[in-house]
């Protein structure tokens, strides 16, 4: 390891350190390892009502070579999320928590079960900020993620956080939601989109599942008013970083696209769990229709990965979606995951390049709150004839409630 990473890394693994000594209660670390599991951050009431605190911190560690001088090594925080969720189960739920490395608010919104409503299961409505559909490594939670970055197609497909209302029901072997959303609260985004997603879950049991999902949604951004009060069209850009989260050169990019109307996204997504194994991925594809007239623009990519838990446990599947391998050893569990990504942004008169990607994971989960990661990424992009072929050596250590 570059003498560099190793400082930055062990900086982050005493930050990490220092964390957990102020969150660990003293008795807990005179013995015992319950409070790598049970951490004292839930107060609930003789109803069932639960407050809890919302944690996430991340340090990361981005080390480049083979670039041709086109990017930096980087150490830094890379998520400080703190914020707090109030929920009474089958009645309500609700959700706010602030990043204080981006200076944005993440998920606001609070949900309602209509069963306490209409005393049957039709499902549940959410009002606030919160993660639009297409894209499944998109909205898989940043600490369960197996990766430290989102692959290539998600990072440019992904319409992130929206403010909106939707609605979801979820049945033991299959799903569906429906949701409309605005702008986020940052004022970005400006536009609404329209978006929908389903999923058949034909195997899901304990530590084998097998989930079969599809999502879509329409976009229709707005233009920006001017000083001047004259009207802009609509633009849109695609691009992507080589999975690296501490830089913003993007080796293939489309550019600005002017003249925007709407855009279509799709995503095909799968995930099977068998025991310590799994195999995830998914087909990524939006397409770009313009008000004049003019050919749309078309871009797609997919990832696909495989993962083996080494101590024997499983990752996690629940409401949809997956989470992190649970422990069942006082030292914790470890993890090798292997992925392949690729992203086409040429498409008629818009050059903008394609990448592939190859990175090599591990992970270090230590109880139910504390991870290590570490990738290493092969990144091979064309874009007009430049090419360029970074090696990234990526760590990163969390906490998260």
């Amino acid at each position: 390891m570059p003498r560099r990473s190793k400082l930055a890394f062990a900086v982050s693994a005493c930050g990490a350190s220092a964390l957990l000594a102020v969150l660990t209660p003293a008795t807990a670390r005179a013995g015992g390892d319950d409070w790598l599991y049970h951490w004292p951050t839930l107060i609930k009431t003789s109803d069932g009502t639960e407050l809890g605190l919302v944690l996430r911190y991340q340090y990361d560690v981005n080390d480049f070579s083979h670039d041709d001088n086109k990017f930096a090594d980087a150490h830094t925080n890379r998520r400080k999320y703190l914020g707090f969720y109030l929920k009474k189960p089958g009645v309500y739920d609700a959700t706010v928590y602030y990043d204080f490395q981006s200076k944005q608010w993440q998920d606001v919104f609070a949900r309602l079960q209509s069963r306490a409503v209409l005393g049957d299961d039709y499902g549940a409505l959410r009002f606030g900020q919160s993660k639009t559909p297409v894209s499944f490594e998109g909205v898989t939670t940043s600490t369960q993620t197996t990766f430290i970055e989102l692959a290539l197609p998600s990072q440019a497909v992904y319409e992130n956080r929206r403010v909106g209302v939707d609605w979801a029901i979820q049945r033991p072997h299959w799903l569906a939601s429906l949701g409309y959303y605005g702008k986020s609260l940052t004022g970005k985004n400006r536009g609404h989109t329209l978006a929908a997603r389903a999923a058949w879950v034909p195997i899901h049991e304990a530590a084998t599942v097998l989930h079969l999902g599809i999502a879509a949604s329409q976009e229709h951004p707005y233009g920006l008013v001017n000083a001047l009060g004259v009207q802009q069209p609509a633009t849109a850009s695609f691009k992507t970083t080589p999975e690296a989260g501490l830089t913003g050169v993007n080796l293939i990019s489309s550019g600005t696209l002017a003249g925007v109307n709407h855009i279509n996204r799709l995503g095909l997504e799968e995930v099977w769990i068998a025991g310590p194994w799994s195999v995830q991925g998914e087909y990524l594809r939006a397409q770009t229709r313009f008000d004049l007239p003019k050919p749309h623009y078309n871009l797609d990519g997919y990832y696909v990965f495989g993962s083996w838990v080494l101590t024997g446990e499983s990752r996690q599947y629940h409401d949809g979606n997956v989470s992190n391998v649970i422990p069942t050893r006082e030292w914790g569990a470890v993890e090798l995951a292997l992925r392949y990504s690729e992203l086409n942004l040429n498409d008629g008169r818009v050059l903008g390049g394609r990448e592939h990607d190859w990175t090599a994971g591990a992970n270090w989960y230590i109880g139910s709150h504390l991870r290590l990661q570490a990738n290493y990424i092969r990144a091979f992009s064309n874009r007009r004839g430049l090419v360029v072929d970074p090696r990234i050596f990526e760590l990163r250590a969390e906490i998260f409630l």
